[in-house]
């Protein structure tokens, strides 16, 4: 793709580049890697009612990574201000949040440049379920709630 000299932002098209995705039991493999107070924090949330989430970084600069998801809205991006703070060129500012309602939690996306992918598909407002990959830029999260959600296909 020819970029003019005068155009100052690019759009990336992730579909063409879609996520390997994770196959059944790898959130469980993933766990199976971490340290054992990680295993035991994340074996925490799932077992619990569903009032709080977790966000794993799988694979992006930050892998490791987890944010704890208790507040009713939780925002996603690449501003400093981000609850989850995901710094790369790949990641609008306010890209996505995660808001709690009446079902669970809800994946929306902020009308991001990029987009919001959840399993490899592009999403505005989607459930989530434990056991969720979402793909905002380069990073690649895991979803884990206690709360499991019957998502409408």
């Amino acid at each position: 793709m020819k970029r003019r000299a005068d155009e100052l932002t690019t759009v990336l098209h992730l579909e063409s580049k879609q996520s390997r995705g994770l196959a059944t039991g790898a959130l469980e493999e993933y766990i199976s890697t971490l340290a054992e107070p990680d295993r035991k924090v994340v074996r925490e949330i799932e077992s619990g009612n569903g009032e709080k989430a977790m966000i794993l970084i799988y694979r992006g600069t930050n892998k490791g990574g987890r944010f704890l998801i208790t507040e009713e809205e939780t925002n996603i991006g690449r501003s400093p201000s981000s609850a989850i703070f995901l710094d790369d060129v790949t990641v609008s500012r306010l890209h996505a949040t995660i808001e709690r309602d009446g079902a669970g939690f809800l994946l929306r996306d902020s009308v991001s440049l990029n987009g919001t992918y959840l399993n490899n598909r592009s999403v505005t407002k989607e459930h989530l379920q434990s056991g969720d990959e979402i793909q905002i830029g380069r990073f690649h999260l895991l979803f884990v709630s206690g709360q499991q959600v019957k998502r409408e296909n």
